[in-house]
């Protein structure tokens, strides 16, 4: 006899598998974890007056004398110059802590584009092993969970960019700037460019829906333009570029390596769709046996993976840079709080008397938008994992529909463009951060 629950094994899989997941984050506050013990900064107006201070330890502060009292050296000042006090001139490191995390912007959604993100990942993953005979629409499910997640994580960018006080007004206009070249790079590659140029096909596309595809895409480039400039900093000031050799804003060799790893891998990953570079990595249908050591001519072109593994490879490319991504997190978020310190360190020693007020101010700033860093960080590899899992997928994407022969050739033009919106946030992030590096390399961009 035949279970009433066969048809709903599929749906009663999935909602199970959601609730453990959100259980387990949420009761092991794994998105806290992944933060805890980073180091934060606050610059205060006086903390030796405070007897609450008294377990917070400088950071950068002026050398002590070893005598107890001694006695101060007369300086002989006209009386129109101001004197410096530098018993002010100090910063105090603090590890994060729950209490800390809690507390700052945007940290709700940050925890909420963590937990929707695992869930929905999750549930793609059960899907491969779950039959799909007699599912009937439940089988679409976790694809509706993926596509509200990424709707979901899409606006939580979008407000992050346009954050008042997150970001200058330069970088705003620069963003929306951007966005509209970003529209009309993406219409010439839907249009013209693709499968000519990039290894894309939107040949079933109507002109409606190619123009949905550049303006998803030149959202993307607005939202992703700050964070990835950011990660830029954060890789020039962990990799010691400047060679200052300050303790306070160093990053351990294991650390520098991931950043270093990080950063090619998205390089490399972003040109494997260029037909060109492809072309290099692709054998040509030439057997071993007809390629000799004389026949120069034959090597070109045949030296390479096969055309089906050359697929698979770049696909795994693409999962290997947003995981990546995400373990460069912590680095690159120290990094963030480290350039406040950088900042003020730079106040600090410009004149005999300097003016510690905006190195205050950023290190504030830093500290109070910390979870919205953390959101754009974390937003842009898993906008990767969502969109490269729904390409994925087998079969069609709307079997559990009647008259699923209509819908065929939309589900493979949906898988096209679930692969290219993941291929284009790797691409554009290259290039920001690529273009940003050099730009600091060529001392046209400076950090301040």
């Amino acid at each position: 006899m035949e279970s009433p629950f066969l048809p709903y094994i599929n749906l009663i899989s999935h909602a199970v598998l959601s609730l453990s997941i959100t259980f387990i984050i949420t009761t092991f506050n794994i998105p806290i974890i992944l933060l805890q013990g980073l180091h934060t900064y606050i610059h205060p107006e006086n903390v030796g007056a405070d007897p609450n201070q008294s377990n917070l330890r400088a950071a950068i502060r002026r050398p002590e004398s070893s005598q107890e009292n001694p006695e101060p050296k007369r300086r002989h000042r006209s009386k129109d110059k101001v004197e410096f006090d530098e018993s002010n001139a100090q910063i105090f490191r603090l590890r994060l802590v729950d209490a800390h995390l809690r507390s700052r912007l945007y940290f709700s959604n940050y925890q909420s584009v963590f937990v929707y993100s695992s869930v929905a990942l999750s549930n793609l993953f059960l899907r491969r092993f779950l039959p799909e005979e007699d599912s009937g629409i439940f089988s679409t499910v976790p694809i509706a969970l993926v596509v509200y997640v990424l709707c979901k994580v899409s606006v939580s960018l979008v407000k992050a960019a346009i954050e008042r006080s997150a970001s200058t007004k330069s970088e705003k206009q620069l963003s929306i700037l951007l966005g509209v070249f970003g529209f009309l790079f993406v219409l010439l590659i839907v249009f013209i460019f693709a499968p000519s140029v990039l290894d894309f096909d939107f040949s079933s596309a109507n002109g409606f829906a190619r123009t949905s595809i550049a303006i998803v895409a030149a959202g993307l480039v607005g939202s992703l333009y700050v964070p990835a400039t950011r990660a830029a900093r954060s890789f020039w000031l962990g990799t010691d570029q400047l060679q200052w050799n300050l303790a306070v804003i160093s990053c351990g060799t294991p650390a520098r390596m991931l950043l270093y790893i990080n950063y090619l891998m998205v390089v490399f990953t972003s040109l494997l769709w260029i037909n060109p570079v492809a072309e290099i990595l692709v054998k040509k249908m030439v057997s071993d046996r007809e390629l000799g050591f004389g026949d120069k001519e034959k090597w070109v072109g045949n030296v390479g993976l096969v055309r089906s593994d050359f697929l698979k490879f770049r696909t795994w490319c693409l999962l290997g840079s947003a995981v990546l991504q995400l373990l460069s997190l912590r680095p690159n978020l120290q990094m963030y709080l480290n350039e406040a310190v950088l900042s003020w360190y730079q106040r600090l020693h410009t004149s005999k008397v300097p003016d510690l007020d905006f190195g205050r101010a950023k290190i504030f700033l830093h500290n109070y938008y910390l979870c919205l860093v953390v959101l754009q960080f974390f937003s842009a590899p898993a906008l990767v994992l969502l969109f490269l899992s729904l390409s994925q997928i087998q079969g069609n994407l709307f079997g559990g529909f009647k008259s699923t022969d209509n819908y065929v050739h939309y589900s493979s033009l949906v898988k096209e463009v679930a692969l290219f919106m993941a291929w284009w946030v790797v691409f554009i992030w290259a290039v920001f951060t690529s273009a940003s590096l050099a730009l600091y390399r060529y001392g046209i961009l400076l950090i301040s």
